[in-house]
C-alpha cells in the first residue's frame, strides 16, 4: 500500500505547527491580521471548536486524498489498473518501483512545486478579484507552500 495512514495523520497535524508558527505576531501575524482587518477582539469571538475542528478536517482530506497523488509516483501506476493492486500487469510492472522516489527530499519537492504552481495562482487569482493586497497573498501563499512542503515530505518519506 503506497499511503501510510499515520504519516498523512502526522502530516495533517504539521500544518498546525506551521500556522502557530506562520501567523504569530513575530512571523507574519500582525501583517496579516492587517491586511484581512482581523482584531484580537474579533479572534476571539470566532468559535475555535468550529475552526479548528473543521480545519483538521480539511488538513486531513489534503493528506490523505490530495498530497499522496502529487508526492507518490506509484499512485499514477495503480489509478491505471482502476486501483486494483492486485492486477497482474500492475505487479509485474512495479517489481523494483515500489519506493522509487519515495524520499522526503523528493515529498518536500513535490509539495513546494504544489504550493508554488497550483495554490499560489489560485490564491492570487481569488485575491485579485477581492481586491486583496499582495502582502495578503504572498502570506497566505507563503503558509500553504510550506505546509504543503512538509506534507508531502512526511507523506512521500514516511514509509
Amino acid at each position: 500500500m503506497p499511503i501510510n495512514p499515520i504519516a498523512c495523520l502526522v502530516a495533517a497535524l504539521s500544518t498546525f505547527l506551521v500556522g502557530f508558527i506562520w501567523y504569530n505576531p513575530k512571523v507574519f501575524g500582525t501583517i496579516w491580521m492587517n491586511e484581512t482587518g482581523m482584531t484580537e477582539e474579533k479572534a476571539q469571538k470566532g468559535n475555535m471548536l468550529k475552526i479548528f475542528g473543521l480545519t483538521l478536517v480539511f488538513s486531513l482530506l489534503l493528506s490523505f486524498m490530495v498530497v499522496p497523488m502529487m508526492v507518490i509516483h506509484q499512485i499514477g501506476a495503480i489509478q491505471l489498473v482502476g486501483g486494483d493492486e492486485t492486477n497482474a500487469s500492475l505487479i509485474e510492472f512495479m517489481k523494483g518501483k515500489e519506493d522509487a522516489f519515495r524520499s522526503f527530499k523528493h515529498g518536500a519537492l513535490h509539495g513546494c512545486m504544489t504550493g508554488l504552481f497550483f495554490v499560489l495562482p489560485v490564491t492570487a487569482i481569488n485575491g485579485l478579484f477581492e481586491q486583496k493586497s499582495w502582502k495578503y497573498i504572498l502570506v497566505t501563499s507563503g503558509y500553504w507552500i510550506v505546509s504543503l512542503t512538509i506534507m508531502g515530505a512526511i507523506i512521500c518519506g514516511w514509509k
